[in-house]
């Protein structure tokens, strides 16, 4: 079955509400409005979507409506139209002119009340904000400050810790149901998430060999060549076991490992990445399940990076890994005893973003082969979404010798930028791309004994310097090896 074919299987469970009439986003001067969330909503409408939505920006900066309009402008036109968009810019330019910002303190009691009073229901909330900022304006607001068909809309990560989680959750629950709730994850967009479900449960080829018995590890890798661009502030006081492990690669072990839902509905597809999850763990010997390190300076495309500690805005007291790895043990019938490798860092030599599902060996090979029989591979690369099938083959020349052969493939990729899925989602009352609330909280148990083990250094910082594959005693095999 296609992507397309799964799309539009799912597209037949329509979720109940008003349609949205209002996007308020809190945070509006910040750099995630101006850098992700506008131009994901310039392509969402060039799509012809978010027709009659009206725009509303509240911030702490000191902003006009016309410095704000000028931010729109910018952020649209960055979002260049991609084939087979309407180009309907005649669209973003009256979604621009009938926008207004406002200056609001939303931590003030009465001050987000006031603001939604004012705004066309039903109202999208979408809270740019740092996590403990959200929960102070989450705190301040009513059940009758909401109009009927209201959503609210919680950037990762979300909450500080498990406990904080908890607590957010009883606050938005009191709010409004669960299914009005969208807590953010853009790494996982819709297409990406169909593509793995499609490849899982389509194909009778995989799915009999997809557990224990036949398969040896699992890796599921996010490095990056970025470095922190600017956000010192943001990323220095979460790390990348917060960053991406905790809030995305969880979420695609579980899509990963999932036994098949009945269908693609929301609640069908959410109740099986929570059962995952709460049967997931870190082994408590934290030296041999879990590593952390930080870079140095180097050099990554000709451009000089300095020491980690000595970024702008970085307190070296904190200890911040830029470079994480944990072992998950997922305990079910399925799964015992395979170890799932997550793996998430900053400034490294090449950007990989994909999940390495690795076989265990055949339990025969007949004499006489020569070669190296390597183990058979499977690769689901992220954004562009690829697949790849490395496999031992007879080789050229000598048929006697074992060769490597790589079938690959392109995966069904959205039309849509990353945050014009999450809008998307939003705007059409589908939470099926959000983070489920039990789901957040898990998320929290799985990493936070982690967390505190680091935080009592029981185990080492390691050193890499920028532009590097990683620490030198990292081997790469280890986390699915190079191409």
């Amino acid at each position: 079955m296609t992507t397309h074919a799964i799309d539009e299987q799912a597209s037949g469970h329509q979720f109940q509400g008003q349609a949205i009439k209002t996007l308020l986003i809190l945070g509006a001067s910040g750099d995630l409005t101006g850098r992700l969330l506008l131009p994901g909503l310039a392509r969402l409408v060039r799509h012809g979507k978010a027709e009659g939505i009206t725009l509303v920006g509240a911030g702490s900066d000191a902003w006009s409506t016309e410095d704000w309009q000028e931010r729109l402008a910018t952020s649209f036109a960055a979002a260049s139209p991609d084939t087979g968009t309407r180009n309907d810019d005649g669209a973003l330019e009256q979604i621009c002119a009938g926008s207004t910002y406002h200056q609001v303190d939303v931590t003030a009691e009465g001050s987000l009340a006031e603001l939604i009073a004012g705004l066309q229901p039903p109202v999208a909330i979408y809270f740019a904000l740092p996590p403990a900022v959200s929960e102070k304006a989450c705190a301040t607001l009513e059940p009758e400050d909401l109009p009927d068909g209201s959503r609210l809309v919680m950037e990762k990560p979300f909450g500080t810790d498990r406990e904080s989680a908890t607590r957010l959750n009883t606050i938005l629950g009191r709010l409004v149901p669960e299914d009005h709730i969208h807590r953010v994850d853009h790494f996982l967009g819709k297409a990406t998430v169909l593509n793995i479900l499609g490849l899982r449960f389509a194909n009778r080829l995989l799915e009999p060999v997809w557990n224990s018995l036949h398969i040896d590890s699992v890796d599921i890798v996010f490095d990056e060549k970025l470095t922190l661009e600017n956000r010192a502030r943001y990323y220095d006081g979460a790390g990348a076991l917060k960053d991406m492990i905790q809030s995305h690669l969880l979420q695609v072990m579980a899509l990963i490992a999932m036994n098949a839902p009945s269908t693609l509905h929301e609640r069908d597809l959410r109740d099986h990445i929570g059962t995952v999850l709460r049967a997931s763990s870190v082994h408590p010997d934290f030296r041999s399940s879990t590593r952390r390190a930080r870079y140095t300076a180097g050099s990554i495309d000709g451009r000089e990076v300095p020491n980690y500690v000595d970024e702008s805005g970085v307190d070296p007291s904190r200890g911040t890994e830029t470079l994480a790895e944990i072992v998950v043990s997922i305990n079910n019938e399925r799964w015992a005893g395979v170890p799932f490798r997550l793996r998430s860092g900053k400034s490294l030599g090449r950007t990989r973003k994909e999940a390495v599902i690795t076989f265990k060996p055949v339990n025969h090979l007949p004499d006489g082969f020569t070669g190296v029989d390597s183990p058979t591979r499977l690769r689901i690369g992220f954004g562009p979404d690829t697949l790849e099938l490395d496999l031992d083959v007879n080789g050229p020349g000598d048929v006697f010798c074992l060769d490597r052969a790589t079938l690959q493939a392109e995966l069904n990729a959205s039309e849509l930028l990353p945050y014009g899925e999450v809008l998307d989602g939003v705007l059409s009352g589908d939470p099926t791309l959000s983070v489920r609330g039990d789901t957040a909280e898990d998320c929290w148990r799985i990493v936070e004994p982690v967390l505190e083990a680091w935080k009592a250094n029981d185990v080492p910082m390691d050193e890499y310097p920028a532009g590097s594959a990683g620490p030198s005693n990292w081997s790469t095999a280890e986390v699915g090896g190079e191409k």
